[in-house]
């Protein structure tokens, strides 16, 4: 048993490694500026592309507090409160005391920040029609259940529920 176990162990740590190598090209990617103006463009938007980022998370995880906003895309706090600042300014979200705790500010998107994340929804599934396109579709299904898995699995390890 310990064997196979040792063996097992050995795939895993070489899979890792590979999986690793794709994240980093993906995360390259996505952290490409170009590639946010690309999508601010694609989606008829107007908006700087480093507030982009910000809107799109609160819109998918909002209400949500700028500590927490600002870990996630790897920005100081400060830099961040600004940024939400200027959303905010546009009328594209809102600061809000939090459900469970009053004195916590949270960030949620506005009716006007929704349409414009709806817009760039439209133009993310333009791009990813093109992406996809020599994929059948159980490669995109098993890939979609498999990133989920993933990214719930990598959550709760960084949570330190996992552990």
């Amino acid at each position: 048993m310990s064997s196979r176990k040792n063996v097992q162990d050995t795939h895993i740590s070489e899979r890792i490694r590979e999986l690793h190598l794709a994240l980093i090209s993906i995360v390259s990617v996505m952290n490409r500026p170009e590639l946010d103006e690309k999508m601010v463009r694609e989606a008829g938007i107007s908006l700087d592309r480093a507030l982009f980022p910000l809107l799109v998370l609160v819109e998918r995880l909002g209400p949500i507090g700028v500590v927490d906003l600002a870990g996630r895309v790897g920005r100081d706090h400060t830099t961040v409160s600004r940024q939400v600042g200027k959303l905010e300014s546009h009328g594209l979200v809102e600061r809000r005391a939090g459900a469970e705790d009053g004195r916590v500010r949270q960030v949620v998107v506005t009716p006007k920040g929704q349409a414009m994340t709806d817009a760039v929804d439209a133009a993310r599934d333009r791009l990813g029609q093109s992406l996809f396109a020599r994929w059948e579709q159980t490669e995109i299904d098993e890939l979609v259940r498999l990133m989920r898995k993933f990214a719930d699995d990598i959550e709760i390890q960084a949570s330190g529920a996992g552990t």
